[in-house]
């Protein structure tokens, strides 16, 4: 199926105030309706390294799947098989990224110990499947309001999924850039997958911690209510915004805007007539 016109996609990054070199990561193609950004760590260049990596593998695996190629299909593991397909092949992709990012860990010295977080996002059948690992985060501007579709996974999320946090606590916490789960880190992890209906005129915004630690989800509301009809000036005004405000990490975001219906007739035509070849 090509999304060209159905949806637009901008992704922007920058280095920050602080950090010498970026180790995020992001791509997108609007075309087949996929994006990635991911948020290295460790030392060096490592997390360069690691978010590069899962950036490529990803894009390249769930091109493959988009473009009706059914070899990743045929590579889908039993388990979860009552799922949606989009959300096994989301699923799998990631968690296939992960066991690459980690042998490159384990036997190159200069790589040992890196790590990413990841984001990433499927378009199909007016439909969006949101993956993640970290703290990385998708959030949904729909009809003047924004929410969150992710859940970190971090120190801080735990505690105040408990009770013993609360958000100005956690947002203010020392440790709230420790995450509990990343790409890279162990020889398996587990993707968190959902999926969600899309509509005409949603803006979908992935983004690094770079932005979230230093901008509220309102301000950031605010900026794609005010800005929203040019995305290429909401993500340069969300990224300067952070900046201002020390600018104490990379910076990354990618905005998705729906602009009109794409259905599920292409897509699925294609793949029947691939399985028949």
């Amino acid at each position: 199926m090509n999304l060209k016109g159905k949806i637009q996609i901008v992704c922007q990054t920058d280095v920050g105030q602080i950090r010498e070199h970026n180790e995020d990561s992001l791509s997108g193609e609007e075309q087949i309706g996929l994006a990635v950004l991911a948020d290295g760590m460790g030392g060096l260049n490592a997390g360069e390294v690691a978010s590069s990596m899962t950036v490529h593998l990803l894009m390249d695996d769930l091109r493959e799947y988009q473009t009706g190629n059914t070899q990743i299909e045929l590579e889908l593991p039993d388990s979860n098989e009552n799922l949606p397909l989009p959300i096994r092949v989301l699923k799998h992709a990631i968690e296939k990224a992960n066991n690459a990012v980690f042998h490159v860990s384990q036997t190159q010295p200069q790589c040992q110990g890196m790590g990413t977080t990841v984001v990433a996002s499927l378009f199909y059948e007016n439909k969006v499947a949101v993956g993640h690992i970290g703290d990385s985060r998708m959030y949904r501007y729909r009809d003047g309001k924004i929410e969150q579709l992710t859940k970190d996974h971090s120190y801080v999320q735990e505690l105040l999924d408990k009770g013993l946090y609360t958000a100005e606590e956690a947002r203010s916490s020392a440790k709230k850039n420790v995450v509990t789960r990343a790409v890279g880190i162990a020889p398996s992890v587990e993707a968190e997958v959902n999926e969600y209906k899309v509509k005409i005129g949603d803006i979908y915004l992935m983004c690094s911690d770079g932005l979230t630690d230093l901008v509220r989800d309102q301000d950031i509301a605010a900026s794609i209510k005010e800005l929203g009809d040019n995305l290429g000036e909401t993500a340069s005004h969300l990224i300067d915004v952070a900046n201002a405000s020390g600018g104490k990490d990379n910076i990354s975001v990618v905005l998705t805007k729906i602009l009109n219906s794409y259905s599920a007739k292409g897509g699925i035509l294609k793949r029947i007539a691939n399985w028949f070849e």
